[in-house]
């Protein structure tokens, strides 16, 4: 590792702790060329799979697409933005452990509907109306219809167990 002052490659690592977030490993170093001390972090490096459109093309994984997404189906709902993160990190993890380094956007799009299925009635249809493409009234009654039966069937299960 360069050091930020000199350049020189050659430095001995003086400290090492987990950061606050435990999600990196802080360490400070001193160069040997120059003697001055620097931080660096060490993060683990995520890999997540490319995202295959409906059309073809491919284009890298996009938390912040999701985000927005999920936002505009929460929109005037009272759904916190921890919630709203809770979501956005299920699907991403989801992905994270998809195991072909391609994933359709249909598979990121079913997850999402199914995280804001259990979430929020009215998120998951406003997000299925614009996923599924719901040409007509008959389209948003069809999926209506089968949330609200799918919904009866996991009250059913959560009261016999």
């Amino acid at each position: 590792m360069k050091c930020p002052f000199c350049a020189h490659c050659d430095n001995k690592v003086i400290d090492s702790r987990i950061s606050k977030d435990g999600d990196a490993i802080r360490r400070r170093r001193e160069c040997l060329g120059c003697s001055k001390r620097f931080t660096t972090y060490e993060y683990v490096e995520e890999v997540l799979p490319v995202v295959v459109k409906k059309d073809g093309r491919r284009e890298p994984f996009d938390r912040t697409k999701i985000r927005i997404g999920i936002k505009k189906a929460c929109e005037k709902r009272p759904i916190s933005t921890d919630a709203i993160e809770t979501v956005v990190d299920n699907v991403e993890r989801s992905c994270q452990e998809f195991q072909d380094k391609e994933i359709p956007s249909a598979a990121i799009g079913e997850k999402i509907m199914r995280e804001l299925q259990t979430l929020d009635g009215v998120a998951y249809v406003r997000f299925a109306s614009v996923y599924r493409e719901f040409r007509d009234v008959s389209d948003f009654v069809e999926e209506l219809k089968d949330f609200l039966r799918d919904r009866k069937i996991g009250k059913g299960k959560k009261k016999e167990g």
